[in-house]
């Protein structure tokens, strides 16, 4: 976690966006959750930092049109993304951030504030997949970042 991202931690915190804490090698669970009424997926990740009690950040990523999605944190706050599909890996590219209010979506210019997101997965097993993420800012270059190797498991709850 850089310096700009510590000072814009407080605002972040409060839209739910991100990780307060910097750290390496921690276990995180991510619970996928839908229903019949929506186009929705929810993203329901559980961060177990040491000497903390679990961070839990929710998400919920909604199709937006052909290779558009908008992965919606609190209050409304979006980061607008294209998927694609290239040298092996579904890559998202940043399409901006927005606001949704009702079924208004605002677009906000946001990134000389945050700066732009980049992901990618990539298969390792049917069970299996490596993640990356990254946010880069225009002047500061990459502000934020993890990455890491997940295994696929049934819930508990299915």
């Amino acid at each position: 976690v850089s310096l700009w991202v510590k000072c814009l931690s407080p605002f972040l915190r409060l839209c739910g966006a991100l990780l307060p804490y910097a750290g390496k090698n921690i276990p995180v669970q991510v619970r996928f959750t839908s229903d019949l009424s929506s186009d929705a997926i929810g993203f329901n990740r559980c961060f177990h930092y040491p000497n903390r009690k679990p961070y839990h950040f929710h998400s919920r990523l909604v199709p937006n049109g052909g290779d558009s999605v908008i992965e919606f944190m609190k209050f409304g706050l979006g980061w607008r993304m294209r998927y694609v599909y290239e040298d092996g890996k579904a890559q998202l590219r940043h399409d901006g951030y927005i606001w949704r209010i009702g079924k208004l979506d605002i677009p906000l210019p946001l990134v000389y504030v945050l700066g732009r997101g980049y992901a990618d997965e990539q298969a390792v097993s049917d069970n299996e997949f490596v993640m990356y993420f990254d946010i880069k800012h225009p002047l500061f270059g990459k502000v934020f970042g993890y990455k890491g190797h997940f295994k696929l498991t049934q819930s508990p709850h299915a």
